[in-house]
């Protein structure tokens, strides 16, 4: 009787064992690319739903339709008081030395802040009971270069943002929307004299007031 052919045996267990190693090794690959493709599924969506908040928060894609525009007289200087057909005034005669640019928690001179929007700066007021956390977003607003923030009693609508010759009136402290006014009309167009000094001017109220 011949004998079992220990050989074939054995390479039949051997490439059993191997087919079942290759199917545990295709099995775990299958796994990892599934784990690595969930991981970089919520990636995606994570930076999705960030891009699609910075795009919509974007203040160049907000519409200004509610700024109004006016046509001011010559932009003389004068030591006199200037009564402005506007509050605050948009431009116009003012007094020589323009007021340094900054937040301020009082109410400022008009002729002094009109000659400060002539160099290009955009003045943001409010009234004086506006929410503290709507002033602390202009207080925040206030701090770029050629900007004046500051209350006013004697205006209409509750925070106003005004550049020379324009004006935009808000309810409320409208980040985005305030954001979007100083990007356009920041040394903008209308600016008579832009990139002229927003500081080393004054903090005095040097109108010669009866």
């Amino acid at each position: 009787m011949p004998r079992p052919d220990r050989s074939t045996a054995g390479n039949d267990r051997a490439a059993k064992a191997a087919k079942i190693q290759k199917a545990g090794a295709a099995r775990e690959r299958r796994r990892g690319l599934l784990i690595w493709g969930s991981a970089a599924l919520v990636i995606v969506l994570i930076v999705g739903a960030v891009v699609f908040a910075v795009v919509r928060d974007s203040p160049a894609l907000v519409e200004l339709s509610g700024v109004e525009e006016y046509e001011t007289e010559a932009a003389n200087h004068t030591g006199d008081p200037v009564e402005y057909e506007q509050s605050p005034g948009v431009g116009g005669p003012h007094h020589p030395a323009w007021w340094n640019c900054g937040v301020y928690p009082e109410e400022i001179p008009q002729e002094h802040a009109v000659h400060a929007l002539e160099h290009g700066a955009v003045w943001l007021t409010y009234q004086p009971d506006l929410p503290q956390d709507q002033i602390d977003v202009l207080t925040d607003l206030g701090g770029q270069d050629y900007m004046l923030v500051s209350p006013n009693p004697d205006q209409e609508s509750p925070v106003v943002a005004t550049s020379w010759n324009r004006q935009m009136s808000l309810d409320t402290a409208d980040d985005r929307m305030l954001r979007a006014y100083i990007r356009e009309y920041k040394q903008g167009i209308d600016t008579p004299e832009p990139g002229a000094a927003c500081t080393g001017g004054t903090v005095t109220d040097l109108v010669a007031r009866s």
